[in-house]
C-alpha cells in the first residue's frame, strides 16, 4: 500500500503537479493515518483530484476527460439513458469510429461496460474523470434533453423520407422533436444568442454564437437534416414545402421560466436549407445604461445629449454591436408619463411598457419614411427610428430634430465621425446636419474576462506599444483569458460595450458645413476630449475588464 502511494507520488512529482517537499509532507501523513496518498494531497490542497486522475490515466493508458475543455456530444448523450448514467456515474462523450467514448469515475467497472455495450450497440471506450465532475455534467447536459432512444436513432433513415404532411403531425415524443428541443434548450443554458443549423456534404453542423463568437456544439447525421429543418420551419410558421427561397419567421417559447422570442431565418445552400435562430430574451434585456460598460466620462457625455429636449442622437456600428440595446436603455431613462414616445422598428425586438412601438411592414407600404411622416402628425416628444437606411428617412429624421423633437436612430458607419459624412453623402444638406445632430455614439461589443479564472500578468513593453498604449502611460499589469468550467473553457463570460461618444460642438459643426473628411472631424473630437474606440477599449483592458487580444479582435 505504501509502495503504491510512493509510486503515485513520484509520478505526480515528475508531472510537475506537486513538489518534493509536498510529497514528503503527504507521505508522512499517509503512513500515520493510512489514508490514500491521493486523498491526503487533495485534503492538503497540494493537488486537485482532476490533476491526480490525469496522471493516473496516462499510466493506465486511457484518456482523461476535463469537462472545462471538452463538451459531451449530443449524439452520444442521445444513446445512453439518464438512469444508466446516474447508476454507474458515467457521462457519454462522443461517438468516434463506431466506438462510444464514456467518461467514468471507475473505468474498470466491467458490469457498467457490459450494460453500455448491450444497450447502445457500440463498442465502449472508457475514459476517466472525477466523480464530482461527472455528476455535474450529467445534471447539466441531461436536464435540457429528453433522451432520444437507440430505437429512435436507428430510425434515422426514415426521418429523411418523412412526408411533408406527416411532419406537421409529429408528436412531442418523436425523435426529431426531442433533438430540436435539446438543441434549443442547450443553447439557452449556454447563453447563446444565435443557433446555426448548417447542412454539410455528409452531416448537419450545429453551432452556437456565445458572447459574439461561434462554437461548434454538435454534428447530426445527414439523415436527420430534412426532418430537423422542417421542424424548425413549422415552429416558426413557415412554408415547409418551399425550400428554394429564403424565409423569415418567429416563434415564442418559455424555457426555464423565461419568455424567449426566436427570430428564424432560412437560406438555401448547395447542401440544403440553412437555418439561423436568433434568441431574444424578452425579460432579460439590459435596460440600464450603467450595465452597458460605459466609462464614467463617456456615459456623462452621452447622457448630457439625450436629456436635451430636441436634436438628433445617432448610434453607429456593425450588425450585432448592441446599437438597439443602447437606444432602448436611453429610452428607458426618458420614459415617463409626461412624454409621448413613438418608435419605428424593423423588427420590434423587445416590448417596452409605456412606449408606442410600430412594426415596419414594407409589403403593406409602411416604411421608416412613411412612419416618420405619420409620427409628426401625432405630436410626439421623442422619436426612435430603428435605422436610417435611405435619403428620405434621413431628411425627415433631421428635419424632425430641427422642429423640436428628440430623435434617436442608428446608422451603419465604422466610427462616430463617419456618421456626419455619411448623412451628407445620403443627400442631407451639411448645414442641416451641423445644426440638428447633437451626439454620435459609435460602439462595439467585446467579451468580458471571466472573473473566476482571469489571470494577472505583465506583458512585454513592445506588446503593450503594439496594442496601442502610449509609451508614457503603459499599464503596470494587464489580465488575460485562461478558461474554466464556468466560462466553458473560453476565458470569457458575458460582453461589455466599447464606446466612442462624439458631441457635435460648434467647431465640429463648422467642419461639417465645410464638408471636411471624417478623419479631420475625428481629430477635432479627440482634441475636445473624445476617447476613440481603441482608447476606450484599452482603458477597459487596464481595468481588467477585457484583454488586449479581445480589443484587437473587435477594433481595427
Amino acid at each position: 500500500m505504501a509502495e503504491a502511494g510512493e509510486r503515485l507520488g513520484m509520478l505526480l512529482m515528475r508531472a510537475g503537479i506537486i513538489t518534493e517537499r509536498q510529497l514528503t509532507d503527504a507521505l508522512e501523513i499517509h503512513k500515520v493515518t493510512g489514508s490514500p496518498l491521493g486523498k491526503v494531497l487533495v485534503d492538503l490542497g497540494y493537488a486537485t483530484q482532476g490533476g491526480i486522475l490525469s496522471v493516473m490515466a496516462k499510466q493506465i493508458g486511457i484518456p482523461y476527460i476535463n469537462f472545462a475543455e471538452q463538451r459531451p456530444d449530443a449524439n452520444a448523450i442521445a444513446v445512453v439513458p439518464r438512469d444508466l448514467a446516474v447508476r454507474y456515474t458515467l457521462m457519454p462523450m462522443e461517438i468516434a469510429d463506431d466506438r462510444l467514448v464514456v467518461a467514468m469515475a471507475d473505468p474498470q467497472n466491467v458490469l457498467a461496460l457490459d450494460d453500455l455495450r448491450i444497450i447502445t450497440g457500440y463498442e465502449v471506450q472508457p475514459a476517466i474523470s472525477t466523480k464530482d465532475d461527472i455528476v455535474a455534467a450529467v445534471e447539466e447536459y441531461y436536464k435540457v434533453a429528453t433522451t432520444i432512444s437507440d430505437d429512435d436513432l436507428a430510425d434515422g433513415d426514415d426521418l429523411s423520407e418523412m412526408l411533408l404532411e406527416n411532419l406537421t403531425e409529429v408528436t412531442d415524443d418523436a425523435p426529431v422533436v426531442k433533438l430540436v428541443n435539446f438543441i434549443i434548450n442547450k443553447a439557452v443554458t449556454d447563453r447563446a444568442s444565435d443557433i446555426h443549423i448548417e447542412p454539410q456534404e455528409k452531416d448537419l453542423r450545429v453551432r452556437y454564437r456565445v458572447d459574439g463568437v461561434l462554437h461548434e456544439m454538435m454534428r447530426s447525421p445527414k439523415s436527420t437534416q430534412q426532418a430537423m429543418i422542417s421542424r424548425f420551419k413549422i415552429m416558426a410558421d413557415m412554408d415547409i414545402a418551399e425550400n428554394r427561397k429564403p424565409q423569415d419567421g418567429h416563434t415564442e417559447l418559455t424555457i426555464g421560466g423565461h419568455k424567449l422570442d426566436f427570430r428564424v431565418s432560412t437560406l438555401p445552400t448547395v447542401y440544403g436549407e440553412r437555418v439561423v435562430l436568433r434568441i431574444l430574451r424578452k425579460d432579460n434585456i439590459l435596460l440600464r445604461l450603467e450595465d452597458l460598460g460605459f466609462l464614467p466620462e463617456a456615459l456623462g457625455r452621452f447622457e448630457s445629449s439625450f436629456r436635451k429636449p430636441y436634436g438628433a442622437i445617432l448610434v453607429t456600428g456593425p450588425t450585432g454591436s448592441g446599437k438597439s440595446t443602447s437606444l432602448y436603455a436611453a429610452i428607458n431613462v426618458l420614459n415617463d408619463p409626461g412624454r409621448h414616445i413613438l418608435t419605428a422598428e424593423d423588427p420590434v425586438e423587445y416590448r417596452l411598457p409605456g412606449v408606442n412601438q410600430i412594426q415596419m411592414n414594407s409589403k403593406a407600404g409602411l416604411t421608416f419614411a412613411r412612419a416618420l411622416r405619420s409620427f409628426l402628425r401625432c405630436s410626439p416628444d421623442i422619436i426612435l427610428v430603428g435605422e436610417i437606411r435611405d435619403q428620405e428617412t434621413a431628411k425627415i429624421a433631421i428635419e424632425s430634430a430641427l422642429t423640436g423633437h428628440l430623435v434617436l436612430s442608428t446608422l451603419h458607419t465604422n466610427d462616430a465621425a463617419g456618421a456626419i459624412t455619411r448623412l451628407t453623402e445620403m443627400g442631407v444638406e451639411p448645414f442641416l446636419v451641423a445644426s440638428s445632430v447633437d451626439c454620435v455614439l459609435a460602439q462595439r461589443l467585446a467579451r468580458r474576462l471571466c472573473p473566476d479564472c482571469k489571470e494577472e500578468y505583465v506583458p512585454p513593453k513592445q506588446v503593450m506599444l503594439d496594442a496601442g498604449f502610449p509609451e508614457d502611460a503603459l499599464p503596470e499589469k494587464l489580465w488575460r483569458a485562461v478558461g474554466c468550467k464556468k466560462c466553458g473553457g473560453t476565458g470569457y463570460r458575458g460582453r461589455l460595450g466599447v464606446h466612442e461618444v462624439m458631441l457635435v460642438s460648434e467647431e465640429i459643426g463648422e467642419l461639417c458645413v465645410k464638408e471636411a473628411t471624417a478623419e479631420v472631424i475625428a481629430a477635432m473630437a479627440v482634441e475636445q476630449g473624445m476617447l476613440t474606440l481603441k482608447m476606450d477599449g484599452l482603458e477597459k483592458c487596464r481595468q481588467g475588464r477585457t484583454s488586449i487580444e479581445e480589443i484587437a479582435r473587435v477594433i481595427v
